[in-house]
């Protein structure tokens, strides 16, 4: 009987439990909206002083707003909310996220690969040797990574200067005390190129993560800055702008940073990588594709660092080459994942892990971003396949079990995505490695198999061996 008096307790005294208060979120200030324009005009480059006087300068704001919310991975509103102003307040580096130099290839870095760095000045909060040995360390991750070589010298100017300071320190980029802005750093170059500096006000640690922050993860990101990489919206990495304490002792460097200091700097090893790259079979009866793209006039058919170019134009379709993909693309450096083609602006997207590579013509250089530029959420860290269908201006991207698609005259992702590849693509179960557009038709590659799919019927023409687009 027990449950039935609890029932009828609980409804004979209905009107007074829903009439207990419902917590609030707290509201934003006016001190929350005063903060948040400082934060924009110094990491989004929000432009004059932030004030709301007119429509022109709140849809600044809130553009300023939104934007910074699709980098961080929140809720794009372009209104100010508690989660946005918490991100806002996290500890991070003092590097703005937008406006920034970009990945091009004029690029800054450092030409000569044997850099000189020397600690100017040192932080009382911790002895000499720590100091130095998380430096060493911090630069052993990035030169394991890159054909780069630091030398440590001890008077005179160096390349990359470091020093601990506070508040205002000369650079015309004045600290602001405990948390927030933990250092900065500045692009290779000359006076103050590639100098970092670190907030004094800080209480720097090797190791703790009770209190203060560890020396060793913040002068590892700063140190991506001072060798030319900018902030990355992907959360696992490095240059991630917020602070994440790092282990200096089992702590390997992010694929994204290291696609991202070998698009400068080249892989560690490139004469070892290039004699250990096997020549695959062509008509091996196991081989299959990464990726498929049309660049120019050669349709690339892409296998680990190796590609096959079969020509496109009248006279030529027999025509067959092959090779590393570097001697064709000498910006990719890492094997691809996915491809494809973007006739109307005449170039390629490329994707490696994280990056994706914008390219314009073989024995080029070529330019690359995240791929969260797209609007992928960053439980995405590769693609698998892509495509283009010309006649909707849509992008297909697979992933996994699913695809998403990105509508290219809006630059944005179309809502209601990502969705079962099984359930909308009939006929084709599981992950997908490669794709590309023919003539209206899609020719979707899954292993040792190429299907051509009908896109407006929904089915699978016929099925051939992958490596019969090679003459197989």
């Amino acid at each position: 009987m027990w449950p039935w008096v609890v029932v009828l307790y609980l409804l004979g005294n209905a009107d007074v439990i829903w009439t207990f208060p419902i917590t609030p979120e707290p509201r934003i200030t006016r001190e929350d909206f005063q903060f948040a324009k400082e934060y924009l005009r110094r990491f989004n480059n929000l432009a004059g002083d932030g004030a709301q006087r007119s429509r022109r300068d709140t849809a600044a704001f809130e553009n300023k707003v939104r934007e910074m919310q699709e980098f961080f991975g929140l809720e794009v509103t372009g209104h100010l909310n508690q989660q946005t102003l918490a991100q806002m307040k996290t500890a991070r580096c003092g590097v703005p996220d937008v406006d920034n130099y970009n990945f091009y290839p004029d690029r800054p870095k450092w030409r000569n690969h044997t850099i000189r760095y020397r600690i100017a000045k040192y932080t009382p909060d911790l002895r000499r040797e720590q100091v130095e040995n998380s430096f060493r360390m911090a630069l052993k991750m990035w030169s394991d990574a890159a054909p780069l070589r630091f030398l440590k010298v001890d008077r005179g100017k160096a390349d990359i200067m470091i020093s601990f300071s506070s508040r205002d320190h000369g650079d015309f980029f004045p600290f602001d005390g405990p948390r927030g802005v933990l250092a900065h750093a500045f692009e290779p170059g000359g006076d103050m190129g590639g100098d970092i500096h670190f907030d004094e006000d800080e209480i720097w640690t090797m190791g703790d993560r009770s209190y203060g922050y560890n020396l060793f993860t913040v002068a590892a990101h700063e140190l991506g800055h001072a060798l030319g990489l900018a902030h990355s919206r992907d959360p696992s990495a490095l240059m991630y702008p917020s602070y994440k304490y790092n282990n200096m002792a089992h702590y390997v460097l992010p694929i994204d940073d290291s696609l991202g200091i070998q698009a400068l700097y080249g892989p560690p090893n490139p004469r070892k990588q290039q004699q250990t790259l096997a020549t695959p079979d062509k008509c091996d009866p196991n081989l299959s594709f990464d990726a498929v793209a049309l660049i120019g006039q050669e349709r690339v058919f892409f296998k680990d660092r190796y590609v096959w170019l079969r020509t496109t134009w009248a006279g030529q379709r027999n025509r067959l080459r092959q090779g590393p993909s570097s001697t064709y693309l000498p910006s990719i450096l890492s094997p691809v994942d996915a491809a494809y083609s973007l006739p109307a602006k005449g170039v390629a997207y490329i994707f490696t892990g994280p990056k994706y590579w914008v390219v314009q013509q073989l024995n080029a250089k070529s330019h690359y971003g995240s791929i969260y530029d797209f609007g992928f959420p960053t439980k995405v860290k590769k693609i698998d396949a892509a495509v283009h269908i010309e006649e909707y201006r849509k992008t297909y991207f697979f992933v996994g079990d699913v695809y998403y698609r990105y509508d290219e005259d809006r630059s944005a992702m179309d809502s209601g995505f990502p969705r079962s590849i099984a359930t909308n693509w009939p006929g084709i179960v599981g992950k997908i490695d490669a794709a590309f557009e023919l003539s209206g038709y899609i020719h979707l590659f899954r292993g040792t198999k190429a299907y051509k799919y009908d896109v407006k019927k929904r089915h699978v023409m016929y099925v051939v061996k992958a490596n019969a687009w090679l003459g197989c």
